[in-house]
């Protein structure tokens, strides 16, 4: 992980420069320190959220483009190893025609399960266009909410970053496929 005082001088040195790269590879705290600096004028609102959104939708891609070149080409005691057996590709395949939008989406924004959401699109073949266009879409409220996040509360990034632990993401995506799974019982059902 980048400490947050050397990421603030990088980033207050040389702006948008680095604050791409840096993205990319640590996403979500880049973002509320980016918000943090440009409520204090230090970098620019206005290009920090094209240049933000464009590195989260470049990590997406290369996760991705692992899934869709890696995945199927591991041999069958590898693909064991990793838990990615044939059925379990097939069924990701399954799952990616009849909703892959749907998981996309609850991936980015649950922000938990993003890296294998995103390398089972890829290895299920996603068509690149719709990947591209539904991950964009989703990326902009995501982004947007730690980059507001950062421009209110940046001062407080020890804190942000307590709530943005693995462990944090992984509680609330549970809670949130636990309503999802509530919501079409209900609608499969009936009330």
């Amino acid at each position: 992980m980048i400490d947050h005082a050397a990421l603030s001088g990088m980033m207050s040195d040389y702006g948008l420069w680095v604050l791409t790269p840096l993205a990319v590879l640590e996403g979500p705290i880049v973002t509320v320190v980016a918000g943090y600096l440009a409520s204090l004028s230090v970098i620019s609102l206005a290009w920090v959220v094209p240049c933000l959104v464009l590195a989260d939708v470049v990590g997406d891609v290369m996760l991705y483009l692992l899934g869709r070149y890696t995945v199927g080409r591991l041999s069958p005691a590898w693909g064991e190893r990793f838990g990615v057996s044939r059925r379990r590709v097939f069924g990701l395949m399954r799952g990616f025609r009849r909703n892959g939008t749907g998981i996309l989406v609850a991936a980015k924004l649950t922000h938990a399960a993003g890296f294998a959401a995103l390398t089972a699109a890829g290895a299920a073949h996603m068509r690149f266009s719709t990947f591209l266009w539904v991950n964009t879409l989703a990326s902009i409220p995501k982004t947007l909410f730690f980059l507001a996040l950062g421009y209110l509360f940046g001062n407080a990034y020890a804190t942000i970053e307590r709530w943005m632990s693995p462990w944090a993401m992984l509680a609330l995506a549970l809670v949130l496929v636990a309503i999802a799974v509530a919501y079409f019982q209900f609608r499969r059902t009936g009330p």
